[in-house]
């Protein structure tokens, strides 16, 4: 995991907010990129800002994070990372290019946790599972339209392979949206949310193989 540094001030290992948290985590916590979602200073995913403020204490609430707010917050469970690690200079959103290259990182750390739950912060984050890992993007107007955010904000979303949990930015949310962030998660927690499935059939023998 070695992705290209564009700060001239910081050095190659310096150079990328990676993903944070726990490697066998079922929920995956998806955000935009450091100058958006914070982790700047402190290299770590949705810290270190407003989106960091309003988010960790509705993931401490449930039982994902073990601080109210913390730079280093103790995790189970869950794992953060970002569609465009790597911090640019200023704080500037990154490119298409940008996004296009750094996308394998991403791809990579995805494909190690393998959660069963995707919870994707954000419009630009959103787009992208919704592209990748459901066949609806189209339905919610992620085809050049214009889509509602409030309106998906922690609804259950059925993907290929995940269960998608959309969560509008935190500085755009209205009274509620942490109330109805809270109950979607405490709600999914209660339930059966894994999904696996026996491959056993395409295998010799009669003994199951079950994947995530």
């Amino acid at each position: 995991m070695r992705p290209s540094c564009q700060c001239e001030e910081r050095h190659d290992g310096d150079c990328a907010v990676f993903g944070y948290g726990d490697a066998n985590a079922d929920f995956h916590l998806i955000g935009d990129h450091p100058g958006t979602h914070g982790g700047t200073e402190t290299n770590v995913p949705f810290t270190g800002g407003e989106v960091g403020e309003k988010l960790q204490p509705v993931l401490n609430d449930v039982g994902l994070l073990g601080d109210v707010y913390s730079d280093e917050p103790t995790i189970a469970n869950l794992f953060m990372s970002y569609l465009h690690m790597s911090r640019l200079p200023d704080g500037r959103p990154p490119t298409p290019k940008e996004y296009d290259d750094m996308e394998r990182f991403f791809d990579a750390e995805l494909r190690a946790i393998a959660a069963h739950v995707l919870l994707p912060v954000g419009e630009t984050a959103t787009e992208h599972v919704f592209w990748e890992f459901t066949a609806q993007a189209d339905k919610y107007g992620f085809d050049g339209g214009t889509p509602d955010m409030a309106a998906l904000h922690a609804e259950e979303i059925k993907g290929r392979g995940f269960l998608v949990v959309p969560i509008r930015d935190p500085r755009e949310w209205d009274a509620d949206d942490g109330d109805e962030l809270r109950e979607r998660l405490t709600g999914i927690l209660s339930s059966e949310y894994q999904q696996s499935v026996d491959l056993g059939r395409f295998m010799p023998g009669a003994d199951p193989y079950v994947v995530r």
